[in-house]
């Protein structure tokens, strides 16, 4: 795993709209992050795993 990606996992942790928005920029990965971390935190932290690790 190199820097960039470990990174991106540790800002998926703390901040996962953020780690999203450096990944993929604005658009629909985006929006269901900020969905679901409005909802709750735990599946807008996975989501942001999920889309910094594909």
């Amino acid at each position: 795993m190199d820097t960039n990606k470990l990174l991106l996992v540790i800002i998926a942790i703390l901040l996962p709209p953020v780690a999203v928005f450096l990944k993929s920029g604005v658009g629909q990965d985006l929006l269901i992050n900020v969905i679901l971390c409005l909802l709750f935190f735990i599946p807008g932290m996975l989501h942001a795993l999920w889309v910094v690790t594909k």
